[in-house]
């Protein structure tokens, strides 16, 4: 009876591993519309707009919502903003919370 915890545990991880993933890919999906002005992952280039990656996922979450409800003045992020869920705007927040912050990587340059 004492071995089957452990299978457990082996099993229960085994299966979580795929949602884990599936649910990162769907994080990721959601915050790639913020790639074009905060930079790939979220790394911006110059720090403007700021950087994204590895910002605390709760200051993300409450800056989202601000954004959304019109508390917070912006040029296009209330726009974007309102067309997340409050769901979609928490998994966007944990997606950049788990990106390690880091320099940008600068775009190929074009072969002519």
């Amino acid at each position: 009876m004492k071995h089957d915890i452990p299978l457990f545990c082996i099993a229960l991880f085994g299966t979580a591993a795929p949602a884990l993933a599936q649910d990162q890919q769907l994080q990721r999906g959601l915050a790639s519309t913020c790639f074009t002005c905060h930079g790939t992952d979220g790394r911006s280039v110059g720090g403007v707009p700021p950087s994204l990656a590895g910002q605390n996922k709760g200051y993300l979450l409450q800056q989202m919502k601000d954004f959304k409800a019109g508390k917070r003045p912006a040029t296009i992020m209330h726009q974007n903003a309102k067309g997340y869920t409050d769901e979609q705007l928490e998994l966007i927040a944990a997606y950049f919370a788990s990106v390690k912050p880091g320099p940008a990587t600068p775009a190929p340059r074009a072969g002519y």
